[in-house]
């Protein structure tokens, strides 16, 4: 890492949820910590569920978010590296994000190094055992014929359809991504504890929850889950030698 540069790690802003105003609001607070951490970030995670819908088309993008779409495009114009992790509700961003903004994409887990401390990164969804459900769902969705079929829909129809059942499951899960199950019950904690024991991990990355967490994993590792932006607005921050977990204050 560079002298006085730091990394950070934010996720689940779903942009677009419940309402226009209020996802507005929260666009521009996160707009804010954006610009109070520019004169620092070497680097910047962004782990998932960006937005709570996005659809490409070949001609054709979701409509709004322009705030921080152009915040973005600025900070990696200054040089400043960012990654977008591929989440749950934004699975079908494809060229346009990395091609306009400069981010750099990633639509799985990856490993990093920073200061010799080993990092496993991604969303988190589909991690872990059980939800079977949901692997099965997430691999059609991932999948190019499935893809293809929905972009034949129109662009009013096809984006339309999608937030409608974007809000209904938020609506359903709403409370329940909000509550801390304990740590036998949650899966990326166990998910962590297994993976361990393959490689000595220093810190486990995730957002996708909705609940900001910092578990010991072992004695040189940590779980942190970057938990969400309705309530909390929380991110964590590596120096090079100490990870706090945070809560943005204005």
């Amino acid at each position: 890492m560079l002298p006085n540069k730091k990394i950070y790690f934010a996720s689940d802003f779903h942009l677009g949820v419940p309402t226009y105003e209020k996802s507005l609001a929260r666009e521009k607070r996160i707009i804010k910590w954006l610009e109070s951490i520019e004169h620092d970030a070497q680097e910047i995670f962004l782990l998932g569920d960006v937005f709570d819908f996005w659809f490409e088309y070949n001609n054709a993008i979701p409509k709004g978010f322009v705030r921080l779409l152009g915040k973005i495009a600025t900070l990696t114009d200054k040089g400043i590296k960012i990654h977008w992790f591929l989440g749950n509700h934004d699975m079908w961003i494809f060229d346009y994000i990395p091609k306009e903004l400069g981010v750099e994409l990633h639509q799985s887990e990856i490993e990093c190094t920073f200061n010799g401390k080993l990092f496993f990164i991604g969303h988190g969804d589909g991690l872990g055992p059980g939800d079977n459900g949901y692997k099965f769902i997430k691999k059609i969705f991932r999948a190019k014929f499935f893809q293809w079929c929905f972009a034949r829909l129109h662009p009013n129809f096809g984006i339309g359809m999608a937030n409608f059942w974007s809000r209904s499951s938020r609506k359903k899960t709403g409370e329940a991504d909000s509550i801390f199950y304990g740590e036998d019950k949650e899966m990326l904690i166990q998910y962590c504890k297994g993976k361990v024991k393959e490689k000595d991990y220093n810190f486990f990355m995730f957002g996708h929850r909705h609940y900001a967490m910092d578990i010991k994993i072992s004695e040189t590792s940590r779980y942190i889950n970057t938990g969400d932006w309705f309530e909390k607005d929380t991110y964590a921050v590596f120096d090079g030698e100490k990870m706090e977990l945070l809560e943005y204050q204005q």
